[in-house]
């Protein structure tokens, strides 16, 4: 063998795997039979506990909504008029976080749809979060997008049809013709001449006569025609234009989005979830344009489900936007525990295991939940998230202590979210509320919270909010319950606000310094020093 061919030594080995990046790991033989055993095979060769945990997100979609049928039928009896070929009501959903309105919404879409397939209604629905697509112009040019891309599929189902029928035409024609020659070529006594002019039957292309000609029942007289159709369709998927995430003016999206809903005749019903985020950060223009679509639309109907969890936002939109939007009105009501069982045994048939569940963990999933105002998502979180915890230490049977383990989790979870969507001015003022409890300061009040705000404003060159509005937002943050800010009386020195924060003080703080704007402070202790010095 040759000194190229040779193996490496133990030493030389070494050299190599630090040269590729490998430590040498005391007492473990990289090469031997022990290091068979990777990162993920210790955590793979415990017996799972989910079946399908899919079932236990909140974007799942159930057959089958327990305690909801009354607002399901609803739904029902109002957009069955799209099987009609009719324009459905407007739909207002009302109701608290996790009570099923999404859910509800989705199932009987999805029923809608499908029924509209079988007995050939054209009826398309589409589905818009508010929450992410949150200006006109970026509900605009979804729905657009969405349509443009159905328009297209069904002109491409069209052109297929049409080169079917031709293929029919053709092949009909060569039958046709191939009958005619073998006529021709008969004696009298064979059979009578057949007239190329006569409409005598002709065989397919199986052999078997056939007596109608492919185009009898559709409406084209000949080839040409169907070619003529087929390059008109061609044309029209050129001129569809998809809309960019931005750079049009609004209207000029409003136009595209028009074209391509009003191409085909059908019903369109519009989902709108969260609609009160729409309306909260771009007004009412966009449910205006959608309600009164349907005086200008030729082809189509549109129909609005909006679903919300503010019972008030219908206040602040325009009066004529509002009797058109709130045709029909359904509220959902929270969920009790007694439901909220109901729901997870649901569930869970479907996601766990057989008996990788103890009895109380179910109730007690359900009680917690139910505390949260009747919130389904809740519940469903809890139990998927307990189930994940057993998951990771290897247990087989989910138990009462894996529920506690999960709400104890979600709940900083929650506060993380919370903490870091927060407006920037919003962060600042918490930032400052936790810079002084680090510094040993108890019983803070707005004007020293006001006074390290302005520094931290200072530092990253944002703009200073007035001390009253300061004191708003940390109204905001008790709200969120990020904080707790008690009012107190000082007796004859009148009263102040005391703030303590609410939240565990180190994540928290590690949630604001992941902000790039935030992360810029380098070291802000030097100024809480200074606070005090003054």
């Amino acid at each position: 063998m040759s000194d190229d061919d040779s193996e490496p030594t133990g030493s030389e080995q070494a050299d190599i795997d630090e040269t590729r990046g490998f430590s040498n790991l005391e007492g473990t033989d990289l090469g031997g039979e022990e290091s068979s055993q990777g990162l993920f095979d210790d955590l793979l060769s415990g017996e799972p506990i989910f079946e399908n945990k899919e079932v236990l997100r909140p974007s799942y979609t159930p057959h089958e909504l327990p305690h909801r049928s009354d607002q399901i039928n609803k739904m029902a009896t109002i957009l069955v008029a799209a099987l009609r070929g009719e324009t459905p009501s407007n739909i207002l959903i009302y109701g608290k976080t996790g009570t099923g309105k999404t859910a509800s919404a989705k199932f009987v879409s999805k029923e809608l749809e499908s029924t509209s397939q079988k007995y050939s209604v054209p009826c398309d629905v589409e589905y818009i979060n508010c929450e992410v697509t949150d200006t006109q112009y970026r509900v605009l040019a979804q729905l657009a997008n969405k349509f443009i891309e159905k328009n297209k599929a069904r002109i491409d189902d069209r052109i297929e049809e049409l080169e079917a029928l031709l293929d029919a035409v053709d092949e009909h024609g060569a039958a046709t013709s191939s009958d005619t020659t073998a006529g021709s070529t008969r004696n009298d006594t064979d059979a009578p001449s057949v007239s190329s002019t006569t409409d005598e039957p002709a065989a397919n292309a199986t052999g078997e006569p056939t007596s109608t000609h492919p185009l009898e029942s559709t409406p084209f007289t000949d080839r040409s025609e169907i070619d003529a159709r087929i390059e008109h369709l061609e044309e029209d998927k050129d001129s569809f234009e998809e809309v960019p995430m931005t750079g049009w003016p609004t209207d000029r999206v409003y136009s595209v989005f028009f074209d391509a809903v009003d191409y085909d005749e059908r019903v369109v019903v519009i989902m709108l979830d969260e609609i009160d985020k729409l309306v909260e950060k771009s007004g009412d223009d966009t449910l205006y344009n959608l309600s009164r679509m349907n005086s200008e639309l030729k082809n189509s109907r549109v129909s609005i489900i909006g679903i919300s969890n503010d019972l008030k936002f219908t206040d602040f939109l325009d009066p004529r936007v509002k009797s058109s939007l709130g045709e029909e009105e359904i509220v959902f009501p929270p969920y009790d525990a007694n439901q909220l069982r109901d729901i997870l045994e649901h569930r869970s048939e479907v996601a766990f295991k057989e008996s990788a569940l103890s009895d109380d963990v179910i109730p007690l999933c359900a009680a917690f939940a139910a505390q949260e105002h009747g919130d389904a998502r809740r519940a469903l979180d809890l139990l998927r998230t307990a189930g994940e915890l057993a998951e990771r230490s290897q247990t087989e049977t989910i138990v009462e202590e894996h529920v506690r383990q999960a709400q104890d989790k979600i709940e900083l979870d929650r506060v993380v979210e919370v903490v870091r969507t927060l407006p920037t001015q919003s962060k600042l003022v918490l930032f400052a509320i936790i810079l002084l409890e680090k510094n040993g300061v108890h019983s803070i009040n707005t004007g020293e919270v006001f006074n390290i705000y302005k520094r931290l404003c200072e530092e990253i060159d944002a703009d200073v909010l007035t001390q009253r509005r300061v004191t708003d937002l940390i109204s905001e943050l008790d709200m969120l319950g990020i904080v707790n800010a008690v009012v107190v009386s000082k007796g004859r020195y009148g009263r102040t606000k005391e703030i303590s924060l609410s939240v565990p003080l180190e994540e928290t703080e590690a949630v604001l310094l992941s902000d790039s704007r935030l992360s810029s402070i380098d070291d802000v202790q030097p100024f809480v020093q200074a606070r005090f010095e003054n």
